[in-house]
């Protein structure tokens, strides 16, 4: 049966903090899907358990982990750790907004960033000094809020506010339609012979609420059967 003739709970959309209840509540998702999704039933038994939140642990800051969103966009998953580790390698006494604001382009280009990508740090950086942006208030805001507020830093689009409510913040309703892997993937468990366009992914993927962050992984995983730490990037940069 095609999944789109499957209903889904009315629930909210569940969110959480990243505490020792986030595997159980990952779990609880697992089981929902593989039970009202046929065609997700092999994949999540043959990929495990989702590690959409538990990868990455508690370390590190909202800055950090948003900086780490920058310079991911458009690079596959070992160059964009790669680059990461050269760039947070910038700041070992904690990756503070202070010294990302005064660290020069050319250091920021010499670990391998793009001059956008050194602009959209910077621009982070200053918002989060002046005020203009305070990411502990934004982490508490709905998920939209929280992907408006974030596109207003220059470089930060849709696809990466999303990156950040997924992996940071543990939001497990997210679904990042923009995203190639995701779309590849969502064909490969449908059989599909294309993949859908991100209009329309964003409507097939209403199926899988309340879950779609653990649907969208597993899509990556379809594509992707080594289990990176990052997602596959997404099909629209937003930082060349």
């Amino acid at each position: 049966m095609d999944d789109r003739a499957w209903g889904h709970p009315e629930e909210e959309p569940v969110t959480f903090a990243r505490q020792a209840g986030d595997d159980a509540a990952v779990a609880v998702a697992e089981k929902d899907l593989a039970q009202r999704h046929p065609a997700l039933t092999a994949l999540i038994a043959r990929c495990g358990p989702c590690t959409l939140v538990s990868h990455r642990g508690p370390a590190g800051t909202h800055l950090e982990a948003l900086a780490e969103a920058i310079v991911s966009q458009q690079l596959a998953g070992r160059a964009a750790a790669a680059i990461w580790g050269r760039v947070r390698a910038l700041d070992p006494g904690g990756f503070s907004a202070l010294t990302v604001a005064g660290l020069e382009p050319a250091t920021l280009r010499a670990a391998g960033l793009s001059g956008a990508k050194a602009a959209a740090l910077a621009d982070l950086a200053q918002r989060v000094i002046s005020g203009r942006l305070d990411l502990d208030e934004v982490a508490e805001a709905g998920d939209e809020d929280v992907i408006a507020r974030l596109s207003e830093v220059r470089g930060i689009g849709r696809w990466t506010a999303q990156m950040f409510l997924m992996f940071r913040l543990g939001r497990l309703d997210v679904w990042p339609a923009g995203d190639l892997g995701v779309r590849r993937g969502y064909a490969v468990v449908h059989s599909l012979a294309d993949a859908p366009g991100a209009k329309d992914l964003e409507d097939l993927g209403e199926v899988f609420r309340p879950w779609r962050s653990v649907a969208a992984w597993y899509c990556w995983r379809a594509v992707d059967t080594v289990t990176p730490l990052a997602p596959v990037p997404a099909v629209t940069p937003e930082l060349a």
